[in-house]
């Protein structure tokens, strides 16, 4: 049996473009959100780590979350992070994310302070009381320093507004288990792991890649879901240069100068992050045409 995506299958976290003077490119980031919609995504996630979140101020998020939105309209679901290492700040942002007109919530693990699992349940929960809003949560222990374990995931899948989870592990095995004991839908974090976590469950994907890649990502489901593993294999093995390439160094730094390459508003970002330096960007292009990417510059 199929289990239903509530926040449809294809997602791409969005990068967030700066200008030079580390403004922020409000036409590049409609520009941004026009090319997701138009390459065959579900939804947009915004204010993640890909959008450099920690660099951005609250009101910079909800500005955002408006302006995509306002591009999108009602076809596409817009998803925001809105986590933090602080509890309290987490449900504040929470409920004003719900008032700019986010319709999901993207709610990280508090990161750097380490909290026991019965922390981390407790934050998941509070935040997911706080609004009307449905919640992903999202495990990404490589960055936050300390993983939802399976127990504490089948348990936060009980609130009723906690609808799906986003999965950054690299534990193919846990997450197999996970599903096979609650069901929750699980979105791949992971774009070289998209087809290897759909094997076991997963219903979609929130993506980096898919600024570059989201048609033939959109194309990998569809695959998959219509019953031609073949074919999705086909599409996996086509875009590993493309999974390889962007990861080379941070994410944001390479999706932005991926996105440049094409001719999008990639622009640059934000210290600490440096952008991609001439080198990195050579490499980036061997790498995305050989996944088959067009390149504009």
């Amino acid at each position: 049996m199929t289990v239903a995506a509530p926040f449809g299958r294809m997602l791409t976290a969005m990068v967030t473009p700066f200008n030079k003077d580390g403004s922020i490119d409000w036409a590049g980031v409609e520009t941004l959100a026009d090319h997701l919609v138009k390459t065959g995504h579900d939804g947009i996630a915004v204010n993640g780590t890909t959008g450099e979140a920690p660099t951005t101020k609250s009101s910079e998020k909800l500005e955002i979350i408006r302006i995509v939105k306002n591009v999108v309209g009602s076809k596409i679901t817009v998803l925001s992070g809105a986590g933090d290492n602080e509890t309290t700040y987490s449900v504040d942002q929470a409920k004003k994310t719900a008032a700019a007109g986010a319709d999901g919530l993207l709610i990280v693990t508090p990161y750097y302070n380490k909290p026991p699992q019965a922390g981390i349940e407790a934050h998941f929960r509070a935040v997911a009381d706080a609004t009307d809003l449905p919640v992903m949560i999202y495990d990404i222990p490589g960055r936050t320093g300390v993983e939802i374990e399976s127990d504490t995931i089948v348990r936060l899948f009980e609130h009723p507004r906690i609808v799906a989870l986003k999965d950054a592990k690299g534990n193919v095995a846990a997450t197999s288990w996970v599903i096979k004991r609650c069901g929750i839908p699980v979105y791949s974090g992971d774009d070289i792991l998209n087809l290897p976590l759909l094997s076991v469950g997963a219903v979609g994907f929130v993506s980096v890649c898919g600024h570059t890649v989201g048609l033939r990502l959109k194309e990998m489901l569809n695959s998959w879901f219509a019953g031609d593993a073949a074919g999705a294999l086909a599409i996996h093995q086509e875009l590993l240069p493309v999974f390889t390439g962007t990861f080379r160094t941070q994410g944001a730094i390479l999706t932005k100068a991926a996105l440049n390459l094409m001719g999008l508003p990639g622009g640059v970002t934000r210290l600490p992050l440096v952008d991609a330096t001439a080198d990195q960007i050579a490499q980036l292009r061997v790498d995305l045409i050989a996944g088959g990417v067009k390149i504009s510059s």
